[in-house]
């Protein structure tokens, strides 16, 4: 029989939000102590995901992470690494989290005409609803913030070709998942970033 709770898929533990292990499941809990609200819950996560994990690029830094034990073990993830963990740690604390995705242009003096996936998470809110959150980290030009009800993401799709994808997902877009796992450095994911078309 089906669950009636249509935000049970966004609590459920899987390969990649494994909120079961251990080490997620202390850090998700100690974040949470002293938290008087779902939202200081989800701003504690959303700030230690931000800050205390390096992005990948940003910092040149292997190996890539993919299930949201190893992003916590290694202090490193790609965007979709990250929104990873920052998922498992809000349902390791009965938050409903899931994943979105933007489709947005790359560094057009580098990369011409190439687009990629970039990854963000959700969490639902019992006053906001579905609010996205992008943990990919802060650096010159990027500021991403958490105040809902309003979003602050790192980049607005604006440009031709750019666009928010629609709905929160339970589980990782297939692309994502198989480019995680093709790559074990940095640099080679980086030339094999997933894609969809708008």
């Amino acid at each position: 029989m089906p669950d009636p709770n249509p935000l049970a898929p966004y609590l459920a533990v899987s390969a990649l939000i494994d909120h079961d292990h251990p080490l997620v499941a202390a850090k998700a809990a100690a974040l949470a102590e002293g938290c008087a609200t779902d939202v200081d819950i989800a701003r504690a996560a959303f700030t230690f995901v931000r800050d205390a994990i390096r992005h990948s690029v940003d910092y040149r830094q292997n190996p890539v992470t993919r299930a949201a034990s190893e992003v916590l073990v290694h202090g490193t993830g790609y965007c979709y690494a990250k929104a990873h963990l920052l998922a498992a740690l809000l349902r390791a604390c009965g938050l409903p989290a899931g994943l979105c995705y933007q489709r947005l242009l790359l560094d057009a003096d580098r990369y011409p005409g190439r687009f990629c996936l970039h990854g963000l998470a959700a969490v639902h809110l019992a006053d906001f609803g579905w609010r996205r959150i992008d943990p990919r980290g802060n650096k010159a030009g990027v500021d991403a913030r958490f105040a809902p009800p309003v979003e602050h993401l790192a980049f607005m799709a604006a440009s031709p070709g750019e666009a928010d994808l629609p709905g929160v997902h339970a589980e990782p877009l297939p692309e994502v998942v198989r480019a995680l796992y093709r790559h074990d450095a940095w640099d080679a994911l980086l030339a094999d970033l997933p894609d969809l078309p708008a």
